[in-house]
């Protein structure tokens, strides 16, 4: 019987691959009897769904009594402007708690959005709480934030300015600052996530 797998939540979008390495190479789902525990009959297991049908699969499996948690993260987008957006942590996986004597398991695998539940050994691998807590407990901190100050010089680390320097003026809400650049020999107010800056002698 294998150990219950261990998670580390990632930095980077391409979380998908960190889950990967927790099942090795995840099989077609047995959907065999799960591993009884008279002492821990509610665990949380990692289901893998459809492509892009993570909020599908929860609602679904939420209409069925089932608790799940599906890890969102802030993020911004820019389209007509900035918005505040929310990304999957874990693309294409959502976590569910079974109650592994009392709750039916087998129509999981017919449940809108799901492809599978990921397994070792053809059993539902369980997941620990306290990594779930791990995850909860990140995702409700508060992002770090550099903050600066009016004229100090910076330089962008991301987008299309990147590692352009400027000028900070002011924050513009709580997500983003109003920066001073040189461009066509002019200067010309910016608006920028302010995490997208960084101090000039902060070079990676």
């Amino acid at each position: 019987m294998a150990t219950p797998m261990s998670l580390k939540p990632p930095t980077s979008p391409s979380c998908g691959s960190v889950l990967m390495q927790c099942s090795s190479r995840p099989r077609n789902c047995q959907w065999s009897e799960p591993m009884y525990s008279a002492e821990r009959p509610a665990r949380w297991y990692l289901i893998q769904t459809k492509p892009r049908q993570e909020a599908r699969a929860e609602e679904h499996l939420q209409r069925q009594q089932f608790e799940c948690y599906r890890p969102l993260r802030s993020g911004e987008r820019k389209r007509n402007g900035l918005a505040l957006t929310e990304e999957e942590l874990f693309p294409g996986y959502l976590f569910i708690r079974m109650d592994q004597v009392n709750d039916n398991w087998y129509p999981i695998r017919s449940t809108r959005g799901v492809a599978r539940i990921v397994t070792f050994g053809g059993h539902p691998a369980p997941v620990r709480d306290e990594l779930i807590e791990q995850i909860r407990q990140r995702l409700a901190a508060p992002a770090p934030r550099m903050v600066f100050t009016q004229g100090e010089p910076v330089r962008i680390k991301a987008g299309g300015f990147c590692d352009v320097e400027a000028i900070f003026l002011a924050t513009d809400g709580t997500e983003r600052a109003v920066i001073l650049l040189n461009m066509l020999q002019r200067q010309q107010k910016v608006v920028l996530p302010i995490n997208s800056l960084t101090r000039m002698e902060a070079r990676a």
